[in-house]
């Protein structure tokens, strides 16, 4: 299996990881290709946000509280949203409460599991250059830094392939 993993902020960062280590633990040959913002996922410090700007799928819940708030969905308007500031922080202050009181894996842990698993996490050369990145800041067990040429024929030879 082969994933193209494009987006870094803390929602999109779940995907890819769940399944590329699932799928690793099926006994599958899997590699992510990191590219542009996805790019961020494999950063040795994953501070990831989430912006539920623009989101309209995006259930806003609170994470404490009365049963009956915590199952409450609030349909915050984009006005509001681009407007206060402070509300991607709290956006994501409220997702990670959520999750850790769930016991959702976080986004490091999963990436350790992908790592255990042998997944093979590939980097983007070309997002690198572009944005004047530092591979010193992203962690050592990044298997390769390659362009999508080199990257497309693996995808092509692959079972499934996803973009994320």
């Amino acid at each position: 299996m082969t994933i193209i993993a494009t987006k870094g902020s803390l929602d999109m960062a779940y995907p890819p990881f769940i399944l590329a280590s699932t799928a690793a633990a099926l006994g599958w040959e899997v590699a992510i290709f990191f590219t542009f913002y996805g790019l961020n996922l494999l950063k040795k410090d994953l501070d990831l946000e989430i912006s539920p700007l623009g989101n309209p799928a995006m259930p806003m819940k609170m994470p404490f509280g009365p049963d009956w708030l915590r199952s409450m969905n609030m349909n915050v308007p984009n006005l509001i949203m681009a407007n206060m500031p402070g509300f991607e922080k709290m956006a994501t202050g409220m997702m990670k409460k959520t999750m850790n009181e769930k016991g959702i894996a976080s986004i490091g842990e999963l990436r350790s599991l992908s790592i255990e698993a042998g997944v093979d996490l590939v980097g983007c050369q070309m997002t690198v250059d572009l944005y004047n990145m530092a591979r010193e800041d992203f962690i050592p067990e990044t298997s390769d830094w390659i362009g999508a040429a080199s990257f497309l024929p693996r995808a092509q030879r692959s079972d499934v392939s996803l973009f994320i």
